[in-house]
């Protein structure tokens, strides 16, 4: 009762972490690779197994799953998938690789960058347990107010630990917390590059417990280092593989996908009440099925990772109180982000949004339920 009650005290995003994760070590909550992809392609847990349920792993146990984790040179766009119950992640993993999820490919090196302290053009396990620090600090400042009790066994489910760690930022006001975990690394990590905290690392090092991304990256010895390609090769194969499998769930092993699954899945983990208006639409626009590839599917969502970008643009080209027609859209993509969509992924997209049937796409609209699609529901 006390477990489900931590629930009030969650936000949304601890709250998904909850539901979803299915492993629980000395009382700290871990998703399995499985339990992840279920959380980033999935409403609820395929399993009826609840956040108050988690199995209980002993060390042995623990040491054992860990012993299946491939090396980072072995990384493929199937890791996750191969690995499926076999492996560990701690929800500030969890939260690195949602970072990961919605970023561009320009991004990755900024990511990279400040994990390196040093400069040295490797990331050594020290240096990106830094990134533990830096959430549980972050989380401090969004935590509920209420029962102290409950607070601090929530903070034990999450991050391990069971009181409040000690200032490692020096940060004062509500306005100098950055509004998403992506600022948090690439704000508070700039502050942390000359401060003590990368060589205090080892102090709350040694209280946590390997994980699959730990043992990945670094080795089981912790001893090895993470070089840019490695690390690029990851974040686009995390990309890749939850594309696919999203993919795949529509597919039934054909090469295309029906311009209807692509709005469905479009138009999930967005604040889009009604679908059916959409995909009404859509059908009648477009009577004869031709099908989205995999290719035109992964270019587009690469589109959306670069959303920030295309909207600056657009407010270049003054298109943003007015709707914009299907070249206008695909040289505005082009220009602001490389990304070249096909002629039958934009009218597609334009027949799925273009509700008057003008063919004009409403600009404010597309990027507002974009943006959600972007976060899966968690802008």
């Amino acid at each position: 009762s006390d477990l489900e009650d931590l629930h009030l005290y969650a936000t949304p995003r601890e709250q998904r972490f909850r539901r979803f994760a299915s492993l629980e070590f000395e009382g700290q909550l871990y998703m399995t690779p499985y339990d992840f992809i279920q959380a980033v392609t999935s409403d609820e847990p395929k399993r009826k197994q609840e956040f108050y349920n988690a199995k209980s792993a002993g060390e042995n146990e623990l040491n054992q799953i860990l012993m299946e984790t491939p090396p980072v040179w072995k990384g493929s766009s199937k890791l996750f998938r191969n690995l499926n119950e076999k492996g560990v992640i701690s929800y500030t993993e969890y939260l690195f690789l949602l970072c990961i999820l919605t970023k561009p490919h320009a991004g990755f090196r900024i990511a990279f960058n400040m994990f390196d302290t040093d400069g040295n053009e490797m990331v050594d396990k020290k240096e990106f347990l830094v990134l533990q620090e830096i959430f549980r600090k972050k989380n401090e400042k969004r935590e509920k107010r209420g029962d102290e009790e409950k607070r601090a066994m929530l903070r034990l489910q999450l991050y391990g630990y069971h009181t409040p760690t000690n200032s490692v930022l020096k940060t004062e006001g509500e306005d100098l917390v950055p509004r998403s975990y992506w600022d948090t690394l690439r704000r508070s990590t700039s502050q942390a590059l000359f401060s003590d905290l990368a060589e205090r690392a080892d102090d709350f090092s040694s209280s946590l417990s390997d994980t699959t991304l730990l043992v990945h990256f670094f080795g089981k010895k912790g001893k090895a280092e993470l070089n840019f390609e490695d690390f690029y090769r990851f974040m686009d194969n995390l990309q890749t593989e939850v594309l696919e499998i999203e993919f795949l769930s529509y597919s039934n092993g054909m090469n295309t996908i029906s311009e209807e699954d692509f709005a469905h899945i479009l138009l999930r983990y967005t604040n889009v009440e009604n679908t059916s208006s959409y995909l009404e639409n859509m059908r009648c626009s477009i009577p004869e099925e031709k099908g989205i590839t995999f290719e035109e599917f992964r270019s587009f969502f690469q589109f959306l990772n670069n959303l920030e970008d295309f909207t600056i643009a657009m407010q270049m080209y003054n298109f943003a109180s007015r709707s914009i027609g299907q070249d206008e859209f695909k040289r505005a993509v082009y220009v602001a982000t490389g990304v070249k969509l096909s002629p039958h992924l934009v009218n597609t997209v334009f027949k799925i949004f273009d509700v008057d049937r003008d063919d004009q796409l409403s600009y404010k609209e597309f990027i507002g339920i974009m943006k959600d699609r972007l976060n899966r529901g968690f802008r």
